[in-house]
């Protein structure tokens, strides 16, 4: 089985670019430069002492003593929420700055679910000094207030999306429009692994440092380069997809993506994409989607502002149509217990996207001496209002 895309952009029956006449030109410019440009030598090394230098790479692969003795297994976090920003978001910005400023573009636009995307955006726009629109929808900008603040503070417009849920899903739809709007000089920075081709390939890309350097740690702190499961949260999936990219075409690695259920797959307020979604085409790509009998994208719901996307990326729906990964869900309620149990047991307040992955460890059986990987995409900071409102503190 094949997991890497193809020349059309496309990963197994998923992929693709199904995009407006204007768009053309720019997605070719971009499909037929980036792979290029991103391997040359001085791109790597700007992208790489970046990475080091100022996000604050590598992080630390730290074994979670009593979360092991909890769940009877070597449990490792990849404490991405170590990253400069509060998360894994900044080492796809970085990439992608870099390479808006080779394509000679002087506009960055964006879109935010969470905000980690929006102000790791807005940061390496300051870095590059060049101008910054986050498109965000208006329910996310009021839970996710801080970094409202944040983006503002770095000198970024935030621009509310007021249309339909007024999530995630409508602040892409808004930064499309504007990308239709604003061809020549626009670059959009694209948060995760959805959109037209080359754009789940590119962010896939600069995402695989996280499983890069899983290998190098684990072969130092075990002895062994691969463990036995990954488990990491799934939205749209760019976290995930770093953490598993090194461990694709090793089958004795098992992939867990863990998706958002809400309030239960069968309750109609639910994010939980691999049991509730069909082929479908969104934001430019054919992926497995939450619509209804006749086409209508279907509203997804999670308290986590990061994971209520009704799709998934093109290479997640390959990873599940192939049987590669493994997709479980967790609800609101398993996903907020998680993140208060990894406070209490190792002191880490981790982001309500990130507790997800955690709640899958309940949902598995290991043995004692499975090495298990989660990967811990982001910091809690921003999510102290949901966790406050949610265990009345």
């Amino acid at each position: 089985m094949k997991y890497e895309v193809d020349k059309n952009g496309f990963y197994g029956d998923f992929g693709g670019a199904f995009v407006p006449e204007m768009l053309y030109p720019n997605l070719a410019q971009l499909r037929d430069n980036y792979r290029r440009i991103c391997e040359t030598d001085d791109f790597q090394k700007q992208f790489r002492d970046l990475l080091r230098d100022y996000a604050g790479r590598p992080t630390p692969l730290y074994r979670a003593s009593r979360l092991s003795e909890k769940y009877g297994a070597n449990i490792y976090l990849k404490r991405e929420d170590l990253c400069h920003t509060g998360a894994h978001k900044i080492n796809n910005t970085i990439g992608q700055i870099l390479l808006a400023k080779h394509l000679g573009k002087s506009r960055i636009i964006a879109e935010t679910g969470a905000g980690q995307h929006g102000v790791a955006t807005a940061t390496v726009c300051a870095l590059a000094n060049l101008e910054c629109i986050v498109y965000m929808g208006e329910i996310d900008m009021k839970r996710q207030e801080p970094n409202v603040a944040r983006m503002k503070m770095l000198g970024a417009e935030v621009r509310p999306a007021k249309s339909g849920s007024k999530t995630l899903k409508d602040a892409t739809n808004e930064a499309i429009h504007d990308w239709i709007s604003n061809p020549e000089d626009t670059y959009y920075l694209i948060g995760s692994v959805v959109g037209p081709h080359p754009y789940p390939d590119l962010v896939t890309r600069f995402q695989s440092v996280i499983s890069e350097e899983i290998t190098r740690q684990l072969s130092e702190k075990e002895n062994r380069a691969h463990p036995d499961f990954v488990l990491a949260c799934v939205g749209g999936g760019s976290n995930a997809a770093g953490a598993f990219y090194h461990f694709l075409d090793e089958p004795g690695v098992r992939l867990i993506a863990v998706e958002a259920g809400g309030h239960g797959v069968d309750s109609g307020e639910s994010a939980a994409t691999s049991v509730l979604g069909k082929p479908g085409i969104i934001h430019g790509s054919k992926t497995l989607l939450m619509q209804t009998d006749d086409g209508q994208i279907t509203e997804p719901y999670s308290i986590s502002a990061g994971l209520d996307y009704p799709g998934i990326g093109p290479l997640h729906a390959h990873l599940f149509a192939s049987g590669r990964a493994e997709f479980v869900s967790a609800t609101d309620d398993e996903a907020m217990e998680a993140g208060r149990e990894l406070c209490q047991l190792e002191g880490i307040i981790p982001a309500i996207e990130s507790a997800h992955a955690l709640a899958a460890l309940k949902k598995i059986k290991f043995d004692k001496e499975d090495v298990v990987v989660v990967c811990l995409s982001g910091r809690g900071d921003k999510d102290l209002g949901t966790y406050i409102d949610y265990f009345n503190l």
